[in-house]
């Protein structure tokens, strides 16, 4: 049993800060042919619609469709899927819909106003996107937890209409995104992926009607190209690789930890898993459960290739320093396996999603715990946060003003404005001061 080379660091040491910045940096950059190719993609399917998205289906994912129409699934075919469902299968996926329905309900935000003493009403009112297009990866990385994740958040919403993409390689369909774009309440499906697939929602087409926003992860075909129709649509955000950090006060089992620390690392190479403790002797143990355990997984040398490239054991001097450098690392994924989760828990600022406790491991909150699993990569939990109901809902604000408002209101708007140089604005305020 060969042992796994992961990255040791010591917070302590003579340039640790850069060290842990070399361990975090991530090129995101797509080289000239994907920047290409994508520009060509966009351009004609903005130009020729349908036939340009059934041309590309046909090359890219060798389905053989005459038109738009025979690219798109009836909702008889949706439930067909949750139908031929194993039933333990099927029980699975409407439980962790509920649980995912039933916290991102508690997200949904009001319309409010309130009236000064001259009668003035200012307020906000909330309304939801009109419709939003969903992207969701075919092939090996097709997970209908994140069908689930995606657009529940945005039925919740009251999104009116919510059109699903997901291409089908060589036309085979994968039942359980179907079953669970069912169970979600996805209203149109269509069988097309890449850049194609992004632009028509984007622009829409003769039959992909245009959305308001895209959310979904993809390759870096699908990144690059909603990174260009940013503007045209909204966008949820450009994902890096998945990320976990895990704080550990040395007193949980060391095989959890390890899978735990698997669980990122088998998503791909460029996965980061990087555990930090003050306890020496627990790294160690973590070292020694990491190389018995990987070779016992099917994908033990993604698994391995991600460990020993960005993978990390930090010791740090103790469990405040820890929080210290997890609001530096900014993780997706955070894991509090301690005594105390709440102690730390005002010490964190910066985390996509916070696990607290050693029996919360991050995989139940990829499934079923409830909170959202489209997360900020890549540092971005510094200033992002995690795909909610929010993020299908817009504010506007209210402002209804009142004749007596209009005079107190006008003269400091009239005088601000004189002061900008900008009589238009003081003379339109003025009037009303008049009136």
């Amino acid at each position: 049993m060969s042992s796994v080379a992961i990255t040791r660091l010591d917070a302590s040491a003579a340039g640790f800060q850069k060290q842990l910045a070399d361990l975090l940096s991530f090129s995101a950059d797509t080289d000239a042919a994907i920047h290409q190719a994508v520009a060509e993609i966009l351009d004609a399917v903005r130009k020729r619609g349908d036939a340009a998205v059934v041309e590309y289906t046909r090359r890219f994912d060798r389905v053989q469709a005459n038109d738009m129409a025979g690219l798109e699934l009836s909702q008889e075919r949706l439930q067909q899927a949750l139908k031929s469902l194993p039933l333990r299968l099927e029980t699975a996926l409407k439980a962790a819909a509920e649980r995912v329905r039933s916290y991102h309900e508690r997200q949904l935000q009001q319309s409010w106003t309130y009236t000064e003493a001259d009668g003035t009403v200012l307020g906000q009112q909330v309304t939801a996107l009109d419709r939003v297009g969903l992207y969701v990866p075919g092939g090996k990385a097709a997970y209908p937890s994140s069908v689930l994740m995606n657009a529940i958040p945005a039925k919740v919403a009251g999104v009116k209409e919510l059109i699903m993409v997901v291409p089908t390689p060589d036309g085979v369909q994968n039942d359980l995104v179907l079953a669970a774009a069912a169970v979600a309440g996805v209203d149109r499906v269509f069988t097309i992926g890449g850049a194609q697939a992004v632009a028509a929602l984007a622009y829409g087409t003769e039959i992909v009607p245009q959305v308001d926003k895209i959310v979904g992860p993809g390759n870096a075909y699908v990144a690059e190209a909603k990174r260009r129709v940013f503007g045209i649509v909204g966008i949820d955000m450009i994902a890096g690789p998945s990320e976990i950090l895990v704080i550990c006060d040395g007193k949980t089992d060391p095989d959890w930890i390890a899978m735990d620390l698997f669980s990122q690392a088998e998503h791909d190479e460029l996965a980061q898993s990087i555990l930090i403790s003050p306890d020496v002797a627990f790294l160690d143990a973590v070292q020694a459960s990491v190389d018995k355990l990987l070779p016992t997984l099917p994908r033990q040398e993604v698994i391995r290739t991600s460990i020993s490239k960005r993978g990390g054991l930090i010791q740090c001097r103790d469990l405040d320093q820890a929080c210290e450098i997890a609001n530096y690392i900014a993780p997706e994924h955070l894991e509090l396996s301690v005594a105390d989760p709440d102690a730390l828990l005002p010490k964190i600022r910066h985390a996509g999603a916070i696990f607290m406790g050693r029996n919360t491991c991050e995989a139940l909150g990829d499934y079923c715990a409830g909170p959202n699993h489209v997360l900020p990569t890549s540092r971005t939990a510094r200033f992002s946060s995690p795909l909610g109901v929010y993020d299908f809902q817009k504010r506007s604000s209210l402002i209804h003003v009142s004749a007596q408002g209009a005079r107190t209101l006008g003269e400091i708007a009239a005088a601000l404005a004189y002061g900008e140089g900008l009589q238009a604005h003081a003379r339109s305020a003025e009037f009303r001061m008049e009136h």
